[in-house]
């Protein structure tokens, strides 16, 4: 994990900034991604998991077309359920609305956006797409996709778009008791977009 995590993280990591990782689908190449759950650096306590930061809760999601679905489903709407966090950020590493390579992902819109809208939760965000991608409010939820530290790749528009773009960038968030500000940052420190998440 030196060259790819260490290294590049350094910075952050010397500030004590506390990284959580979920599993990608380079990940499970190697013996299905169980070095990257057993490093203690990426903080992940499962294959899914779930914690809290002060006002917000966040579930992380194994998107892989390896993963137990049945199970994690079933984890996922009971956790949602119990849940009393004013804010509900679910992360992954695929997409579920992209109008990158990948496009859209009918089999997430069809068992997770449905989660999503009764559970009420404000923001979705994935890598997998090599680009930047924000979605407007769909029934509730923002779908953010930050994707652009990669290899960079072309990126559209579709009607949902709020902002999209291959630059390489990374995401910041502004957290309020109201309101989330979402902002793209490029490797210049311009903020190229910027984006509000209302209280749902």
């Amino acid at each position: 994990m030196e060259d790819v995590f260490e290294k590049p993280y350094k910075s952050l990591l010397e500030k004590e900034v506390k990284f959580y990782a979920c599993l990608g689908n380079h990940d499970i190449r190697t013996e299905n991604g169980y070095w990257e759950l057993k490093y203690p650096g990426f903080n992940m306590t499962g294959r899914y998991y779930t914690f809290q930061y002060h006002p917000i809760q966040f579930f992380a999601l194994d998107t892989n077309i390896n993963a137990d679905w049945e199970t994690e489903l079933k984890w996922l709407e009971k956790e949602l359920s119990n849940s009393e966090a004013p804010w509900k950020i679910v992360f992954g590493h695929h997409q579920i609305y992209s109008s990158g390579m990948y496009g859209l992902n009918e089999d997430f819109i069809q068992t997770l956006t449905p989660l999503f809208k009764k559970y009420g939760v404000q923001l979705y965000i994935n890598g997998h797409e090599h680009d930047y991608e924000r979605t407007s409010s769909i029934n509730g939820t923002t779908y953010l996709i930050c994707g652009a530290g990669g290899k960079q790749r072309l990126v559209g528009k579709s009607e949902w778009t709020e902002y999209s773009t291959s630059d390489f960038s990374f995401a910041a968030f502004d957290v309020y008791k109201d309101r989330i500000i979402v902002k793209g940052i490029d490797v210049n420190n311009r903020v190229f977009d910027e984006g509000i998440i209302h209280l749902s």
